[in-house]
């Protein structure tokens, strides 16, 4: 269990580290970019996107397409 905690972590650590920044659109209409990845224990992996309240899951999102 303490090896499958430690990855779960570190897992968490790198989608932390690769979408902090990137522009994203959230299903609802909600765009901007990536404040934070959170870890919640009913959904998975959530973001909040700056300037807006609220925490949605990383399936509803979709990366803005670069330049």
């Amino acid at each position: 269990a303490h090896k499958q905690a430690l990855t779960i972590l570190r897992e968490l650590q790198h989608a932390q580290a690769d979408l902090h920044g990137k522009g994203v659109v959230v299903s609802d209409g909600t765009a901007g970019t990536i404040d934070e990845v959170l870890l919640d224990d009913f959904h998975g992996l959530r973001i909040t996107i700056y300037g807006h309240n609220g925490k949605w899951p990383v399936s509803a999102i979709k990366f803005a397409e670069e330049s």
